[in-house]
């Protein structure tokens, strides 16, 4: 007898036996919908109390349909799971019992173990071929991959951020069942697996809510996108619990993360999503809710969801590694050792203070917090994609200082994150990519040429023109990672240099995170810190990381067993100063302090 298993949502195609199926669409906006089944006539839906129709029809798994909101506009569902013929084309039902789970006991694992390895699914070749990377990513070390956005999209080339159904996994990945056999997979390698959700904006092409469902959105509120999704609506806030639970429960993923929660306006619903999903899921299954929040928003994390995309790790480190000091980089670049050393003391640089760059109040308070609140990371799509050529810090970055940041970020009692490539320190750029209409496509690449114009390297026209236009196929091929890349002997001895420290963080730090507290921090120098935890088996981890163009005194509280070292050739690793480009990592026992 096959396992599966079933989430059931207000909304969409609903099989109710093997030959019928349920479909229901909120359309407040229409006097009347029709179902359009292909090779059928159109048959009426009935209206329902609070906007929505509904019938029952005649038909199996298989099936393609739309909706007719108006005599010239027939529609996919908004909560359609798959869509063969991209966004503009039928919906399909399915028959989520079709798979049969391998796995169906996998109950996750406890969030202290997280090591992140995010990914961008066509990049690595779909479903199947990321399926075929795990075994290669649970070796180094990842205990967790993330997976860029998969909610339908324009074409087949996009970073994933211009989704508009969101509950249909990407057709162009492969089937929906193909993700269900990955996830499968690396639940029996011992992995968990994350989605990029997002919640905050649909994208700009197929999104055709407003003309059935106009009050989905709130033209008060404008946001980057477009108008806001009026979260204040009970239609909207179920249809994006059910599109949480669906990924939770159907796709069995292990966690969510949360793009750009900052342009969600109504915080209520932010708050009230983790207890909604702590009361469907399965009791004793770890279940993981991250948040990006450029607000710095720490009650959230109080409020159950489990930790933050760290920015303000990354910019300081990021400052500290290559000088940049333009757009956000300018918030860190006064004193990005003082920040740096903030971050690991505290959480976030940013708790309140006013920004230099926006002159506005960013953050709130989070020194109470547990340093697994945060996630640390060097790269992300966001902090590689967003250059203008997307080039990885490891081409920005001096090669012996990179070497010592690792040692911080992957041994540090914060979450660490890693991109795809990351690992052996590819320089294939990753850059901002998308496939829609020539049209469209024209209009993207010249906001995005003209978003660069306030940077000096990009002032000139002429130098604006050299950034590569997302919509050409040629930019999507240029960021696919090379296979040949990663075998070479440089780079496989930096995947090397990667997995040990991954080895030694799953032996000394995750046994030792629960219940980890951070100690303090200080600035030993112009580009050096030095940050000190009690763990929670009562040990003192103590990380001291220069990045300086001088050596820097070692602070006497640094002591006990060095458990990992980056240091120049011909260094002294028991003198008390660190050279330029080091880091020491020290664990002392109780009995020592």
């Amino acid at each position: 007898m096959s396992t599966h298993f079933r989430y059931n949502r207000h909304a969409g195609a609903t099989l109710v036996d093997g030959g019928h199926t349920r479909f229901r669409l909120w359309a407040p906006s229409c006097a009347g919908v029709a179902l359009e089944v292909a090779g059928h006539a159109p048959v009426p839906m009935a209206a329902r109390k609070g906007g929505w129709f509904e019938c029952v029809y005649p038909c199996g798994a298989g099936t393609q349909y739309r909706y007719r909101v108006r005599p010239d506009l027939a529609v996919p569902d908004p909560a359609s799971c798959y869509q063969p013929q991209d966004v503009h084309g039928p919906s399909e039902v399915l028959d989520p019992a079709e798979y049969d789970w391998q796995y169906p006991r996998w109950s996750g694992r406890p969030w202290h173990e997280t090591v992140i390895y995010e990914v961008h699914v066509g990049l690595m070749g779909g479903y199947g071929g990321v399926a075929r990377e795990l075994p290669r990513l649970a070796a180094l070390g990842v205990t967790a991959i993330e997976l860029m956005p998969l909610s339908e999209i324009p074409g087949g080339r996009n970073w994933g951020y211009d989704g508009v159904l969101p509950y249909a996994p990407e057709s162009s990945h492969g089937h929906p069942d193909e993700l269900k056999a990955l996830i499968d997979r690396a639940h029996g390698l011992g992995l968990m697996v994350f989605l990029d959700v997002v919640y905050n904006h649909f994208g700009p092409d197929g999104n055709y809510l407003a003309a059935y469902a106009a009050p989905f959105f709130r033209p008060d509120q404008p946001t980057p996108w477009g108008a806001a999704i009026d979260f204040r609506r009970d239609a909207v806030r179920t249809f994006f619990v059910d599109n949480a639970l669906y990924w939770l429960m159907e796709f069995r993923f292990d966690g969510l993360r949360l793009d750009a929660v900052q342009a969600i306006t109504e915080r209520a619903w932010l708050i009230e999503l983790p207890a909604r999903i702590r009361a469907h899921v399965e009791p004793g299954r770890h279940v993981h809710l991250i948040v990006e929040n450029e607000n710095n928003d720490a009650g959230l994390l109080r409020a159950g969801y489990r930790a933050q995309w760290n920015d303000d790790a990354h910019n300081a480190l990021h400052v500290l590694l290559t000088g940049e000091d333009e757009s956000y980089y300018g918030n860190f670049s006064d004193d990005p050792a003082g920040a740096l050393a903030r971050v690991l003391a505290e959480g976030f640089a940013f708790q309140g203070e006013v920004s230099p760059v926006t002159h506005r109040p960013r953050g709130s308070p989070s020194a109470d917090l547990a340093p697994e609140h945060f996630i640390i990371f060097l790269q992300n799509h966001d902090q590689i994609g967003n250059r203008a050529l997307g080039e990885r810090l490891n081409l920005l970055a001096d090669p012996q200082a990179l070497r010592a940041a690792y040692g911080l970020v992957l041994l540090c009692p914060q979450i660490p994150l890693m991109f795809m490539g990351e690992e052996w320190g590819s320089r294939q750029p990753f850059l901002f990519f998308t496939s829609h209409t020539p049209e469209l496509g024209h209009i993207v690449r010249d906001g995005r040429r003209r978003e660069f114009a306030g940077f000096s390297h990009f002032a000139s026209e002429e130098k604006r023109h050299l950034i590569p236009d997302p919509n050409a196929p040629e930019t999507f091929a240029a960021s696919q990672l090379r296979v040949a890349e990663r075998e070479a002997a440089p780079h496989a001895l930096w995947m090397a240099m990667i997995h040990d420290l991954l080895v030694l963080r799953h032996a000394e730090i995750v046994p030792r995170l629960p219940g980890a507290r951070a100690i303090g921090a200080q600035v030993i120098g112009a580009k050096a810190v030095c940050g000190q935890w009690r763990m929670g088996d009562g040990t003192r981890l103590g990380i001291a990381l220069n990045l300086g163009p001088s050596p820097v005194t070692l602070p006497d509280t640094l002591r006990g067993r060095c458990l990992h070292a980056v240091l120049p050739q011909g260094a002294d690793p028991s003198c008390a100063t660190l050279p330029p480009g080091s880091v020491v990592v020290c664990l002392a026992e109780a009995e020592d302090e």
